[in-house]
């Protein structure tokens, strides 16, 4: 598992439609960075990001690279829509909140087919947030007989909170969680509890969201901060770090994208580029050379 992982859910239209073509192209120059990890889910463009990477992923050895889906969400066609719909250009399915043990299988074999592969390496539950008795009771016990039956290497969950994933780490057997957006340099919660347990109980974290849904890209008047317009004062904190990045000629971008690797819970970090040229700057980020006194002023 690369410490710089491939996120797609961009590649499956997210807030803008993306074709075919370009996906592939994505994912292609991912691989030739040397990109290992790839995270997808159904939910991700109602299945486009799961047949895009499977179409591109079927061409490499299986062996080279770990690959992640989740659970949680069904795609019917007879689903009503989720409010505020954020995917563009998708096939007319809808997904399906269900947690249950039987809808998680059948979830798997969906993803299994549109992917072209007969096994995932990790298998997330995703955003259970109103979901967590039935996700504990139903698709923890269904992720573990696929583990103990060898179709998924590692299960764990996936969610833009760490408070649930504390109670996932203390009540069941996980062996990885996706942590979106609570560990940046903007917003560093899911280190008070979450990240210390995770290292106790031998949980690896995958941190996604690391610029906060563009604040920490772009810390301007009309930053976004998890998905909606950031609050005056997160923007001018996020200025404040942009400054410090500053004194020492550092793209802030560079700084977000490394900085959550620098916790010992921390396996990898996700980045979400919907474009060749996105994946590029993002691997230039990756790479730069970050001086200690930065790091040493920005703090823990």
């Amino acid at each position: 598992m690369t410490r710089l992982g491939l996120g797609t859910a961009p590649l499956g239209g997210l807030f803008e439609a993306v074709t075919d073509e370009e996906a592939h192209r994505v994912i292609e120059a991912a691989w030739q960075a040397g990109i290992r990890f790839f995270d997808t889910a159904p939910l991700y463009g109602f299945g486009l990001s799961e047949a895009r990477l499977g179409a591109v992923l079927g061409t490499k050895p299986r062996g080279e690279f770990v690959l992640s889906t989740k659970v949680g969400r069904l795609l019917r066609a007879g689903a009503p829509a989720e409010p505020g719909q954020a995917w563009k250009g998708t096939p007319p399915l809808n997904p399906a909140f269900d947690f249950s043990y039987d809808a998680v299988m059948r979830s798997v074999e969906e993803s299994l087919s549109r992917l072209g592969m007969d096994h995932v390496d990790m298998l997330l539950i995703h955003d259970p947030d109103q979901h967590y008795d039935q996700a504990l009771t139903g698709a923890y016990r269904a992720l573990d007989r696929l583990r103990t039956e060898g179709t998924v290497k590692a299960v764990g969950a996936g969610m833009n909170q760490w408070e649930m994933l504390s109670r996932f780490a203390r009540e069941a057997d996980f062996d990885c969680f996706l942590l979106a957006g609570r560990y940046t340099l903007l917003d560093r919660s899911g280190a008070r509890e979450l990240l210390p347990l995770c290292l106790e109980r031998g949980i690896a974290v995958v941190a996604g969201g690391v610029f906060n849904s563009g604040i920490l890209a772009d810390p301007g008047p009309n930053a976004t901060y998890n998905y909606q317009p950031a609050p005056p004062e997160l923007v001018d904190r996020a200025q404040r770090i942009r400054t410090m990045c500053e004194r020492h000629a550092v793209d802030i971008k560079a700084a977000a994208l490394q900085f959550p690797l620098r916790h010992p819970a921390i396996a990898s970090v996700l980045t979400g580029p919907r474009s060749v040229g996105e994946l590029e700057e993002n691997v230039h980020l990756f790479q730069t050379s970050i001086p200690d006194d930065l790091w040493a002023e920005l703090g823990p």
